[in-house]
This record gives C-alpha cells, structure tokens and sequence, in this order.
C-alpha cells in the first residue's frame, strides 16, 4: 500500500502510524506540521531502534524516509504538537506544550508495544515563546549519545532514532538539524495534570493557551 507525498509515493509500511492519543483526548494536543526543510542530510540513523520500531534501515535511508524523519508525513497523517503542565524555571505551570516538537504518530514495536515518535527541532508551534523553533547539531548529537549510553546501562530513556541535517541555519551560523526520537514511555505524567487542571480550555488553539514552550522538547 503507498499513500503520495508531494506527488511521489512512499509505503506505509516504513511506519503504520496510529493516532489514538490526539483522536482520544483531542483537547491536549493541536494538529501542526513540520516546517518545509530545504535540504535534508541524515548525519545518523539508530540501525537497531529502527528495527525494534519495524522499519527497515535501509527505506529510511532513502530520500523518502529522510524526509518523513523530519516530519515530512505522507497525506492522510496528522501530526500533533502536545499540551501538558508541568514545573518550569522552579514553579509550576499549568499549560506548557511543546514549542519545537511535534507527535508523528504511534507506532507498534516489534515486541507488540506501543510507542510514540516524535520528532524534535521541526519548527516553532503555538506553544513556542521566543525561540525559532529550531535544534542546533551539536546538542543534538549528544542527546543521541546519551540516549544510547543510557541504555546500555539499562536506564530507561528517551532514544533518539535519527538526526537530519536541514540545510537551515539558527542565528547567526549553526547548521539546524531535526531529532527523531521514540520517549521510553507511551505518555508524559504532566498530560494527565494537565488534563485535570480546573479552568483549563477545552482545546489549546494558538492565542487560546499559555504560550509556553516544553522545558524537555
């Protein structure tokens, strides 16, 4: 089965997106898309996780499969940016969300797990303050380290599954990359808080939330 991108097509069987937490509780997340990526570069591509997820490495590795690791999604898949509460800068605030990420979508592991991908440096969001939403290479790269680090050591943590060169810059020189990465539990504890918080809008549309960006994302 293939779906069009941008008029080429791409199998979905790269990746069988599912979308049960933004159609399940649609008032913590607001539908968003990536920003347009001027020329894609894949620095590095997690081989092993992209097999625990079911993909293969290779299809990744194509031109289709960098763009869809920077949040370039094939029609008929709606990506998402997450509202959440949580503690920032020492005090605790009631509606944050993610500035700079977006949700792909979910995806069954190979151990029959449901997994969340996400993708990080992909553009600023409605929950984005002052920054331009981008990622800059070096932090990125580390993350990806440690993440593999800590996982060798048992520690259960976020894993990052590629980093994209986007052939952007952040002010005034630094290359901007996108992150890939799969967080080791489906769900953050500060959804369900904010959820809960008395007052809060039914949906987090742009001007209709606190304009917060996510203190992890």
């Amino acid at each position: 089965m293939v779906r069009s991108l941008d008029g080429m097509t791409v199998a979905t069987t790269l990746f069988r997106f599912d979308d049960s937490y933004a159609r399940e509780v649609p008032g913590l997340s607001v539908p968003w898309a990536a920003a347009p990526v001027p020329a894609p570069e894949l620095l590095v591509l997690n081989d092993e996780l992209a097999i625990e997820l079911g993909a293969d490495p290779a299809a990744l590795r194509e031109s289709l499969g960098v763009l869809l690791l920077v949040g370039q999604v094939p029609q008929g898949v709606t990506t998402v940016a997450q509202a959440y509460a949580g503690h920032q800068f020492g005090v605790y605030v009631p509606r944050l969300g993610d500035g700079r990420a977006l949700l792909l979508g979910e995806v069954i592991d190979i151990h029959g797990r449901r997994r969340d991908l996400h993708v990080k440096g992909s553009g600023r969001t409605p929950f984005a303050r002052g920054g331009d939403g981008k990622a800059a290479v070096g932090p990125m790269l580390r993350e990806y380290l440690m993440g593999e680090a800590m996982q060798g050591l048992g520690i259960p943590t976020t894993r990052a599954l590629a980093v994209v060169a986007t052939g952007g810059v952040r002010w005034p020189t630094t290359p901007s990359p996108v992150t890939t990465r799969r967080p080791p539990a489906p769900r953050t504890a500060t959804s369900t808080s904010c959820g809960a918080w008395p007052g809060r809008r039914r949906r987090w549309w742009p001007g209709g939330c606190w304009p917060g960006s996510c203190t992890g994302s």
